[in-house]
């Protein structure tokens, strides 16, 4: 079977909508958002933030705004599983993750405290104060997806959006939406973000040992909004690097981000009060490594997310960069 290049993409598309309360128009989104994605030309993409809506009150939510946005190019063609909101099937109001294949996906499936328990937490700030503790639940699924790019080539494609830094609401500690009542409650909240955050890491972590036990050879792709960079403990807990782990002969079961062959200067998917910031990742394993060819960071035209917020009235483009991958490998 001859190789081709196969082009893996993960991006934000940042609250997906077509509803005017949520933004700019939808048709003003399309605008910038449509070249973006025909310029990523993937034959795999992951997209975080794809909201649903209701054609009518009481219908089940469809991916209308997601459809309009993929309309008049391949990927409306393109075989796709989606999340769902907890154990109704349903698609969630806000912040679902799609998974879009040129090639069918042969299984699929999203895990939500599926390998890991949502830990018991009591709040020490809380006003007032909690009896028992309580669950400290991931904000979203996760989303495995088994593609089928040629006969007998499978490729795992994992598509995550873990929560951001921003604390978690505690019990008579909120003044507003992004002020506080005390500084104790501000940080407890922080912890307990970290918490959903790290949790959600290992769980992810977790799919992936499950995924290597049974194909060690495996060919495994983690793409999403990470809400962290290279170095802090989420990535640290998804790649499991041996200079962590301490132990070479689990060097095998590592992921590497590719972002790490860029040069520095080019290594951002966000800009965040004038910080570039990479949050945006792709971390393979070391089997589909041997693929790898080349990696692209569509950030020319990014904006500031923060200042936009704060200056531009109805923001039409996303605050996120489309990450790109190319490997030369079998494909149909």
């Amino acid at each position: 079977m001859s190789l081709a290049t196969v082009r893996i993409a993960t991006f934000n598309l940042e609250d997906l909508d077509d509803r005017p309360e949520r933004g700019a128009g939808l048709e003003a989104r399309i605008a910038l958002l449509r070249p973006q994605l025909e310029r990523v030309r993937a034959d795999i993409l992951c997209l975080q933030e794809v909201n649903g809506q209701r054609r009518q009150t009481g219908g089940d939510r469809e991916l209308l705004a997601l459809n309009r946005l993929l309309a008049e190019t391949p990927y409306a063609s393109f075989h796709r599983v989606h999340s769902v909101a907890g154990e109704t099937g349903e698609l969630a109001d806000k912040h679902n993750l799609v998974v879009l294949s040129r090639w069918p996906i042969d299984a699929f499936e999203q895990l939500r405290h599926d390998l890991v328990d949502a830990p018991g937490y009591r709040p020490t700030t809380a006003l007032p104060p909690e009896a028992e503790p309580r669950a400290v639940e991931w904000d979203r699924p996760i989303l495995h997806a088994v593609v089928a790019t040629a006969a007998d080539e499978r490729l795992h494609v994992i598509n995550l959006h873990l929560r951001a830094p921003l604390a978690a609401p505690v019990a008579g500690q909120k003044l507003g939406p992004f002020c506080w009542n005390s500084a104790s409650g501000w940080a407890e909240g922080f912890y307990i973000a970290m918490l959903k955050r790290s949790g959600q890491a290992l769980e992810a972590r977790l799919l992936i040992d499950r995924i290597f036990e049974r194909e060690p050879e495996a060919r495994i792709v983690v793409c999403g909004d990470f809400n962290a960079e290279e170095r802090e403990v989420p990535l640290r807990i998804v790649c499991a690097d041996v200079a962590d782990t301490g132990n070479g002969r689990l060097a095998g079961r590592s992921l590497v981000p590719l972002e790490r062959t860029l040069p520095e200067a080019r290594r951002f998917s966000v800009i965040h009060c004038g910080q570039r910031l990479m949050l945006d990742h792709m971390l393979v394993s070391r089997s589909l490594l041997a693929h790898y060819r080349s990696l692209e960071v569509h950030n020319e035209a990014l904006g500031d997310g923060l200042v936009a917020y704060a200056t531009v009235d109805g923001p039409v483009e996303s605050y996120h960069a489309p990450v790109v991958a190319s490997f030369e490998m079998a494909a149909r």
